[in-house]
């Protein structure tokens, strides 16, 4: 295998619920998570000398600094006879876009290196390494629909795939501020994890049609949304341009944002409202596509 290509699929939180904060200043979370057909591609070249070349529509975003990079180097550290190579990272979701996109390419490059070195796997805690790269990386390691719990680092993937959903992201493409989701948190006013008692089971075990998957999102929100909103007004144009849509049955937020979705109930009526929102808004990222 002297080439391993891996896909680095969108997050996308169905349900985004903060229970309380934590004594160590975090929040504990639960959320649903779902993933696109949207990727970027990791491609891992084992004859390469050890670096990452990034291009793409999104590349110059991170041409300079790269969580693939911080990867590739706590690889080397925790287990210096991995064997490596030259990552060519074709970035094509928007950055700090609430979807996950360099944690999904982390979590690439771990999978990568984990199919090249299957006598060393065993040695590598890669759950652990994730959780160490970010709050998101350890359910984009799975990249499969799962239950998130904690910080992020507790991953509970479900037992059986969601229902078929027809969706439109769509991004409004403004700048954001470096630390948008520490401002989006910093907003939140959370009771204290200990005031919340006993965090009931919250994890549904079944889901099996579209109508319980809707009525899940209508029970349980995105707890960010307003916070996200006021860091990013343009959150608010964006949910109000998805909802005009018909067909249209639920929008929400993605993580912190920006990004936005809407739940079609059909994959004409999906194609139809991101051609509509592309054509009034040249200057959004949208896109149809299927959650998984």
């Amino acid at each position: 295998m002297p080439v391993i290509t891996e896909l680095a699929r969108a997050k996308i939180n169905l349900t985004l619920e903060v229970l309380g904060r934590r004594p160590d200043g975090f929040h504990e979370l639960l959320s649903l998570v779902a993933f696109a057909g949207l990727s970027d591609t990791v491609r891992l070249d084992l004859d390469g000398p050890t670096g990452v070349h990034v291009d793409g529509a999104f590349g110059s975003a991170i041409a300079t600094h790269n969580l693939v990079d911080v990867t590739l180097r706590l690889l080397h550290e925790t287990e210096p006879r991995l064997r490596l190579g030259h990552v060519h990272l074709t970035k094509k979701l928007p950055v700090a876009a609430g979807v996950g996109g360099g944690s999904a390419d982390a979590a690439a490059v771990l999978r990568a290196v984990r199919l090249a070195n299957p006598d060393l796997g065993d040695h590598v805690a890669w759950h652990g390494l994730a959780a160490r790269l970010g709050a998101d990386v350890p359910v984009c390691l799975e990249s499969r629909a799962a239950w998130i719990g904690g910080t992020g680092d507790k991953v509970w993937p479900l037992a059986e795939p969601l229902p078929p959903m027809n969706v439109v992201l769509v991004n409004p493409l403004v700048p954001v501020p470096a630390d948008k989701t520490a401002q989006v948190f910093r907003r939140l006013e959370a009771p204290s994890l200990a005031d919340v008692g006993p965090i009931a089971e919250r994890r549904e075990r079944s889901i099996r049609t579209s109508a319980q998957l809707i009525h899940l999102m209508r029970e349980r929100a995105n707890d960010l949304e307003a916070a996200a909103s006021a860091v990013v007004p343009q959150v608010a144009e964006v949910m109000a341009a998805l909802s005009a849509r018909p067909g249209m049955e639920i929008a929400r937020l993605s993580g912190a944002g920006p990004t936005c979705f809407g739940v079609f109930a059909s994959e004409d009526a999906a194609a139809a409202a991101a051609a509509a929102l592309r054509a009034a808004h040249p200057g959004w990222w949208v896109e149809a596509t299927g959650l998984t």
